[in-house]
């Protein structure tokens, strides 16, 4: 199932998403929001599925509705992966202005960005040249935990994903560098980061290693791999990052984005005001942003 977040008479509704034909579906309120669905457990998403096969008419086309981020309510930060591509790393290699590892990493690295990033995605992206001169774009693979869990055995991870969707990770490279070597100021500033356009239950994903990551700038694509190519396979990541630390349903977890980013590249593309970035996973839609000059100081 594909959940899409909307707003029907001026409330927030769960929209069924029907790819193929390019509509989507209001459910009845009683079926809650896609925040509600997910920590619900499988009583809500069959709940939903219930609504879906007898809702009938009503499917409206996704080209006249508004989609926001699917999700809006969150635990904490959003949960990100660093590194998670070999050629994103290698790519880097003597441009993080002396920040560089020594080896490739042996686990996967973490880091978090604030939930206040997250946007719909249609929205604009916040830009301001006066808090950051190196606006990065990242293209990745986000999912979203459904089952509580700590210190996940890898070969169960997968059962604690409640679905996936696509995000991009947008990254002030010059924050990222300014503040100790640490990410958080880098990455967490407020509007920047696109999510959605809906979020696609787990059971629709036949293989996880086969999922293209793209991303265009202006129209020129600048980035494009397969999830096949990630250092630490999703099972891992979770894991790993559960490891003595509880996950919660409704958690966020970024996956890591694939080379081709403006900062590695000779010259560097950095984005600025009016430029359009498209994300895109096959099997998971497409986000469509502009970003757009906005005061954030």
């Amino acid at each position: 199932m594909k959940l899409a977040s909307l707003v029907v008479h001026g409330a927030r509704r769960t929209g069924a998403v029907n790819d193929a034909d390019r509509t989507v579906t209001p459910l009845p309120s009683s079926v809650g929001t896609v925040d509600d669905i997910v920590r619900g457990g499988p009583a809500a998403l069959d709940a939903a599925r219930t609504a879906m096969a007898r809702a009938g008419t009503g499917a409206l086309p996704l080209s006249e509705v508004r989609l926001e981020s699917p999700l809006h309510r969150f635990n904490r930060d959003i949960l990100c992966t660093g590194w998670n591509y070999w050629d994103h790393f290698e790519e880097s290699k003597g441009k993080r202005e002396g920040q560089d590892p020594p080896d490739r990493p042996e686990h996967p690295t973490f880091f978090t960005k604030g939930p206040d990033t997250v946007i719909g995605p249609a929205d604009d992206i916040a830009f301001d040249p006066r808090l950051s001169a190196t606006w990065d774009y990242e293209a990745e693979i986000a999912l979203v935990i459904g089952r509580d869990g700590r210190s996940i055995p890898e070969e169960q991870a997968l059962e604690h994903v409640f679905g996936y969707c696509v995000a991009n990770d947008v990254s002030q490279r010059d924050l990222q560098r300014a503040h100790g070597g640490q990410w958080l100021k880098g990455k967490s500033i407020d509007r920047t980061m696109p999510l959605g356009p809906w979020l696609t239950t787990s059971d629709e994903i036949d293989d996880l290693s086969g999922l293209q990551v793209q991303c265009e700038v202006n129209g020129r694509l600048l980035q494009d791999a397969s999830s096949g190519r990630m250092a630490f396979s999703f099972a891992r990541i979770i894991a790993e990052l559960s490891r003595g630390m509880t996950l919660r349903a409704g958690d966020v977890v970024l996956t890591g984005t694939p080379s081709g980013i403006g900062n590695a590249r000779e010259p560097q593309i950095f984005l600025g005001d009016g430029d359009v970035v498209v994300t895109r996973v096959s099997g998971l839609g497409e986000l469509h942003n502009r970003v757009a000059w906005t005061p954030l100081t």
